[in-house]
């Protein structure tokens, strides 16, 4: 069977490429619509969504580089005319539905492949190429918007997919033609006289989006339902004021590193500058656990099996500051959901003027304190947490 088309007959490869993203789309959007419903209150449960999702994300990927080499392919070879080209206004509407399954096939798995890569943990795709696309920043209101979008070219795609189907099929079963069997493998030939393309095609497939983009709009589906937020911690008095800063945290998840922070957080600093070792002061750390972001995983890791952030609102860390022959060191107690755990933190301090920079790293244990319980498997979640401050504060003047 000859590899290129004819303008009766369409080559192997154009046959292969066709069936091939065919299987794969009747792979990933019933599994895409299953990962999504799937429950995820256990770790095994928890698993199960992670492995299917990744199965979906990755087999994503690789039908869009199936879908563009398709294209490349596609533009490179003469189209077999149309079976009944005087029928204006079908041949027209069988053009506009290429148009729609060609577009929807890059831009489905693009879509789906940008939310993922503007948002940390869980699921990755499974290739050793990285997890990121360096044209999309990490953001979780981009990654909301751009799930909106995967969502809604997906319904384009699906549509599409129904009415290529249906015409396959009527012209099948009702006009008796080779339409259907001019794409099977074999030697089907069928077709007549050139038929003209038009832009006209190209440009509704294109309104056909903007409608169905824009008709999201309208209804509310790009706005953002905004976040319950807590009550701000309130203001502290301390001797340093802390002007700028950071309180991060990351855990491996999947064996993929999760990062993220807390923005509402306060440090009431006692610290004598003086010469020598010793104790030279002491600090108490309140952070407001609701104001955590941890990448596709904020809403888990703030619920009850895990951080519980609604009946334990707030987490402290006090302890004294000392200055040792190898730099300095809190040592104190972290109060987090009920528990009261040890916690050595050293820290690099460089002093200038009345101004303090702090940088310190520490790791906890996430057991210790009954965070993610159900998660007894350090594969798919890790119990080290690393905990990284870095802060300026400057000395409050009287």
């Amino acid at each position: 069977m000859p590899l290129t088309n004819t303008a009766t007959r369409y080559g192997s490869v154009t046959k292969t490429f066709h069936w091939l993203i065919a299987l794969g789309i009747l792979i990933m959007i019933p599994l895409g619509v299953i990962a999504h419903d799937a429950p995820f209150a256990t770790a095994d449960q928890l698993a199960y969504k992670a492995t299917l999702f990744s199965i979906h994300k990755t087999l994503g990927v690789a039908i869009f580089f199936i879908a563009l080499a398709r294209i490349v392919w596609a533009i490179s070879q003469p189209k077999p005319t149309p079976m009944h080209p005087d029928r204006k206004a079908e041949t027209f509407a069988a053009e506009v539905v290429h148009w729609l399954l060609y577009g929807s096939l890059v831009m489905v798995p693009l879509s789906g492949w940008s939310e993922h890569a503007a948002t940390d943990g869980f699921a990755p795709i499974w290739w050793p190429f990285g997890q990121n696309l360096f044209f999309v920043p990490k953001s979780p209101a981009l990654a909301e918007l751009l799930a909106t979008v995967h969502y809604l070219l997906a319904w384009v795609l699906v549509g599409s997919i129904v009415l290529h189907v249906v015409g396959a099929l009527k012209h099948h079963v009702i006009d008796k033609d080779a339409t259907l069997r001019r794409m099977w493998f074999g030697q089907t030939e069928a077709g007549g006289a050139s038929a003209s393309h038009s832009l006209m095609a190209p440009v509704a497939a294109i309104a056909i989006w903007a409608v169905v983009l824009g008709g999201g709009w309208t209804l509310g589906m790009f706005t953002q339902e905004p976040e319950p937020q807590a009550e701000a911690l309130a203001d502290v008095e301390s001797d340093w004021q802390v002007t700028e800063g950071t309180l991060g945290l990351s855990v491996q998840q999947f064996g993929k590193t999760v990062s993220g922070s807390f923005a509402d957080w306060t440090a009431q600093i006692d610290f004598d500058d003086s010469d020598g070792s010793g104790e030279k002061g002491d600090v108490t750390v309140t952070v407001s656990i609701p104001s955590l972001t941890l990448g596709s995983v904020t809403t888990q890791a703030l619920g009850a099996d895990f951080l519980a952030a609604e009946t334990h609102p707030t987490a402290t860390f006090t302890a004294p500051i000392l200055r040792t022959e190898d730099g300095y060191v809190s040592e104190g107690t972290l109060t987090l959901k009920g528990a009261k755990v040890p916690v050595t933190l050293p820290f690099t301090l460089d002093l200038n003027g009345d101004t303090a920079t702090i940088q310190g790293q520490t790791t906890l244990d996430r057991r210790s304190f009954g965070v993610g319980d159900s998660m007894n498997d350090a594969e798919q979640l890790g119990f080290d947490v690393v905990i990284d401050v870095a802060l300026t504060a400057t000395r409050a003047t009287d």
